[in-house]
């Protein structure tokens, strides 16, 4: 489990492909890796990997197809600098949003345009996934948690302040970048437990509805 707060930048250093997955060295250049261990997970632009093998400050990691078919991984580069994040301790502070590392689809960077000191971004994904989207609600791009700023369609907006950019890979970005992206995992939990609702008659003893959701602020559903 992550935070979304980046603490550092890596590089691509290897990339082994291995019949149909691959294995790769990332070289973690400020990322404090002396409490690293094996088995550990390091959130990597935003996928959690394992780390399988250490190297002074670098680790190695096993993909496996999955994540090649649904993350941005299977078009790194070597050389190619990625955000980093340690897993979440019991004791940090959490001071983005709960983040599970398991992207949910690739986006699209639409657009990108100054706003006095800040920058804004517009990205496009599946128009399946923007329901779980909301004005204000959180969303992770490549391991970064970030509120989305606006919703049209199948793009949702961010407005990244300076220190956003400074401390993450975003000032790379061009229009046409890919990025992982993972919604908010309460937007997911919140479909689950409604959709058996919406296909059968509440009983009398049964309070959790969609109707009553939206009546309490959970969702936009009226």
């Amino acid at each position: 489990m992550f935070t979304g707060i980046i603490e550092g930048f890596g590089r691509v250093a290897q990339l082994q492909r291995k019949g149909g997955d691959l294995t790769l060295k990332i070289h973690a250049q400020t990322l404090d890796m002396s409490d690293v261990k094996l088995g550990d997970s390091i959130a990597t632009n935003g996928v959690c990997l394992t780390v399988t093998r250490l190297e002074g400050a670098s680790y190695w990691a096993d993909v496996s197809a999955e994540t090649l078919a649904h993350t941005t991984l299977g078009q790194w580069q070597v050389g190619q600098t990625v955000n980093l994040e340690k897993a979440l301790q019991p004791i940090s502070r959490l001071g983005g949003h709960l983040v599970s590392g398991h992207v949910d689809a690739i986006g699209e960077i639409s657009a990108i345009w100054p706003d006095a000191r800040s920058i804004r971004y517009r990205v496009k994904v599946m128009p399946e996934l923007m329901r779980y989207i909301a004005l204000k609600g959180s969303i992770c791009v490549d391991g970064i948690s970030l509120t989305v700023t606006g919703l049209e369609n199948d793009e949702f907006e961010l407005s990244i302040v300076p220190h956003t950019a400074d401390e993450t890979i975003m000032p790379g970005y061009t229009v046409g970048t890919k990025v992982n992206v993972e919604v908010d995992q309460i937007a997911r939990y919140l479909e689950r437990l409604i959709a058996p609702q919406a296909t059968s008659v509440p009983s009398k003893e049964s309070t959790l509805t969609a109707a009553f959701l939206a009546e309490h602020g959970f969702t936009g559903r009226r």
